[in-house]
């Protein structure tokens, strides 16, 4: 199930204030400015800042020169 729409409107970024962008593939709530994903568990946003996710840990896969 996804997020309600109106729901995502009123949230903001608990650190900043900011917008959150809903990636529904990874499903986190995303504040671009501070580089966090916040989780959404059972459909529920965790919007405390030591749960979230630094966007800096994602692991990007770079093709190798073979």
């Amino acid at each position: 199930m996804a997020l309600d729409s109106k729901l995502l409107a009123l949230l903001v970024c608990p650190l900043c204030k900011g917008e959150l962008n809903y990636d529904r593939v990874a499903n986190e709530l995303i504040c671009e400015f501070d580089q966090l994903a916040y989780p959404v568990r059972d459909d529920i946003p965790v919007m405390l800042p030591e749960e979230a996710r630094a966007l800096s840990e994602q692991v990007e896969v770079v093709p190798g020169d073979e």
